[in-house]
């Protein structure tokens, strides 16, 4: 039976992977600096032209950043959900996926993580959500706070779920269907029913009441996906495209 050949990796894919392995045993944090550019040639045994692709690389991935001249070179950043998203984006896309596909992933994932939110949010993620509620419906005629709580609504959840991943992945899926950016618009009287949906799950949550929190959000979700499905359903049908990520 033959055997299947792998792939070789790039050189510049793995000094990028010793890299970032050196920075978590190193315990780098952000904004530190990494070595100048002769300690690095030296460290990884590389030519100039490797190791420039594989920080350039890194820097595409919020890895570092790289500060030009003197006294610059490459700093330790964060990675972000933009990241993801712009991956996702950029599948989704070349599938010839309809934004109806960020939606319908939203229903089935978000249910869940509300009723993980119940059992394992912080009592300071809590006070968080709290906060957040009372200024969404404060600012319900402010669009611009108004759909910035409400993202940082499901933001909250999603962290508080206890699952990275979840919270990376709403993050993205909320970057790549941004409805205000896309034209669909919510008139007052949906704009308090999401923030009044808000505060029974909250206060679900608060109640550490696991199967409420899932069954409101599913609520909430379901009745979300059928405004837009009703109102701005050549929306929903658009193939998405890189171009149209906030």
């Amino acid at each position: 039976m033959a055997q299947t050949s792998l792939r070789p990796k790039k050189t510049a894919l793995l000094v990028a992977q010793r890299i970032v392995s050196d920075i978590a045993r190193a315990g780098n944090r952000v904004g530190d600096r990494l070595p100048p550019e002769h300690l690095m040639l030296e460290q990884y045994g590389v030519g100039r032209g490797v190791l420039r692709e594989s920080l350039r690389f890194l820097e595409l991935q919020g890895v570092i950043s790289l500060k030009p001249g003197p006294g610059g070179g490459p700093i330790v950043q964060h990675p972000d959900s933009s990241v993801l998203a712009t991956a996702l984006t950029l599948l989704l896309q070349f599938e010839n996926a309809p934004f109806r596909a960020i939606v319908e992933a939203r229903t089935a994932l978000e249910p869940m993580m509300a009723q993980l939110a119940a059992e394992r949010m912080s009592d300071e993620e809590i006070a968080e959500l709290k906060s957040n509620v009372d200024n969404t419906r404060r600012n319900v005629n402010d669009l611009t706070i108004f759909h910035d709580e409400i993202s940082r609504f499901h933001d909250i959840v999603a962290r508080g779920s206890g699952n990275q991943l979840f919270a990376h992945l709403i993050n993205a899926l909320l970057g790549i269907l941004d409805g205000s950016a896309m034209g669909i618009e919510y008139p007052e009287t949906h704009r308090l029913a999401s923030c009044t949906i808000h505060d029974d799950i909250y206060e679900a949550i608060a109640a550490r009441d696991s199967d409420a929190a899932q069954e409101l959000m599913n609520a909430h979700i379901q009745a979300h996906a059928k405004y837009t499905e009703f109102k701005f359903k050549d929306v929903l049908d658009s193939p998405i495209q890189w171009n149209k990520l906030t």
